[in-house]
């Protein structure tokens, strides 16, 4: 009976928190994704406004994350010390600001300056959102919490393109371009979010006075219960973060999946504009393919934390995002296209979840700041080298086949990494079962 007793009491804090911690933090990557990737809208019409080339779009879209890389350490860093609750608030204000700015970008060094710094103030939101789910869900739910939150990237892919696209008719208002209200507009909600962050988020779990006495006293038991059952295994130094080679190898796991995930936040649209649609069509046929990868993000993450496997899920959903782009230089319909670039996006979104479950497998505290920080910031290099690859290799050859080849091959490579790592992670993965056992 006081087994049943716990188990009750368990489900009843993980629902409480999940309802109040997930749906928040799903509407603030939602936002932080659409002023990443609307980008790719305003370029319908900015690029040919500005005289931009693909080469000078693909680098400048991707140089946001050179800022990403030179600041994310230091962000989580920061947020370990000072808690997420006045850091993230910091963070989304100023790339609100950043963002908004973006609208009066007038030649390729604004361009290029502008992107850099959204990079350098968005740089520690990401990972540092996956922190503060480990000190909230036990690791065995972890991959299905990070699924719900990371399910904001094709969601706000869902409605951001229909909006950005419905943005640009606004052409011509107060004598502002279409693009430039593109910008102007989705940097809005990142200020005020900012700022209900400040006095809505709860740094730890000791702190939450919205759960009652025997809820809270049960969560930081459980929590200081896995810390404890993984300290033999675990790394907690900021410098063994830092320098843990499993931490540098799923970096460059991380690194061909955001190749992946940025070639179609960024060059999607205009892949699609190539058959000849409209503006307002783009944006409706661009949100196809994440609806259904939100369904399989969910679906593949459940699947990993019911057979408490990491390693596969992340090497099929690889190998299944590379087929996509493969599929996508062969399409010559708009419908095949669509196809290809579903299976591009449920791959893509589907190695996530289980990807960001295996760091503090063998991480925590300070190590765990750094090290899920090491990972995204390299990692998200990524996102700079796919969409400048894809744009560089467009202006030499005025395909998109070479570039959707070049993305592939890094999933390719990102799968094959996968499975050399496993068999480091195996140790400490059994370590954190007996813990909790």
């Amino acid at each position: 009976m006081g087994s049943e007793t716990g188990v009750e009491l368990e489900q009843r804090v993980m629902r409480k928190i999940a309802l109040r911690i997930v749906p928040f933090v799903m509407l603030l990557y939602f936002i932080a994704y659409i002023d990443r990737v609307n980008i790719g809208f305003a370029a319908l019409t900015m690029n040919k406004d500005l005289g931009f080339s693909p080469a000078v779009f693909g680098f400048g879209a991707g140089i946001f994350f050179w800022g990403y890389f030179l600041f994310e350490v230091p962000s989580n860093i920061v947020l370990d010390k000072v808690g997420a609750r006045i850091w993230i608030a910091r963070v989304m204000v100023s790339w609100g600001l950043v963002s908004a700015g973006m609208a009066f970008v007038w030649d390729s060094t604004s361009f290029y300056v502008l992107r850099f710094l959204l990079g350098a103030a968005e740089a520690g939101f990401f990972p540092g959102i996956i922190l503060y789910l480990s000190y909230w869900f036990p690791a065995h739910r972890r991959a299905a919490v990070t699924s719900l939150f990371m399910a904001a990237v094709p969601i706000s892919v869902v409605l951001g393109s229909p909006l950005s696209s419905a943005l640009l008719e606004l052409h011509g208002i107060a004598g502002l371009k279409g693009w430039q209200w593109v910008f102007l507009l989705e940097a809005v909600p990142a200020v005020i979010c900012g700022i209900i962050v400040f006095f809505f988020m709860t740094d730890r779990p000791e702190q939450a006075k919205w759960l009652a006495d025997d809820e809270r006293a049960w969560l930081v038991a459980a929590m200081n219960a896995e810390r404890a059952g993984k300290a033999a295994v675990a790394h907690h130094s900021i410098w063994r973060g830092l320098a843990d080679l499993r931490v540098l190898t799923l970096a460059l796991v991380y690194f061909g999946t955001s190749a992946g995930l940025y070639t179609l936040g960024i060059w999607a649209p205009q892949i699609i504009k190539s058959f000849g649609l409209s503006n307002l069509q783009v944006g409706f046929v661009n949100a196809i393919p994440p609806t259904v990868a939100v369904v399989a993000m969910y679906l593949w993450s459940w699947h990993s934390d019911l057979r408490n496997e990491r390693t596969w899920h992340v090497v099929i959903a690889s190998l299944v995002a590379a087929t996509g782009l493969f599929l996508a230089d062969l399409s010559s319909t708009t419908v095949a296209v669509v196809t290809a670039l579903t299976l591009v996006n449920i791959g893509i979104s589907a190695a996530k979840p289980p990807l960001w479950s295996m760091p503090t497998l063998f991480l925590s505290g300070p190590a765990a700041a750094t090290g899920i920080a090491t990972i995204n910031s390299i990692g998200n290099l990524g996102g700079f080298v796919g969409p400048a690859m894809i744009g560089w290799i467009k202006d030499q050859t005025g395909s998109f086949v070479g570039g959707l080849h070049f993305v592939a091959g890094l999933l390719v490579i990102s799968a094959l990494l996968t499975l050399v790592l496993s068999r480091s992670l195996r140790r400490p993965a059994q370590a954190a079962a007996s813990a909790r056992s």
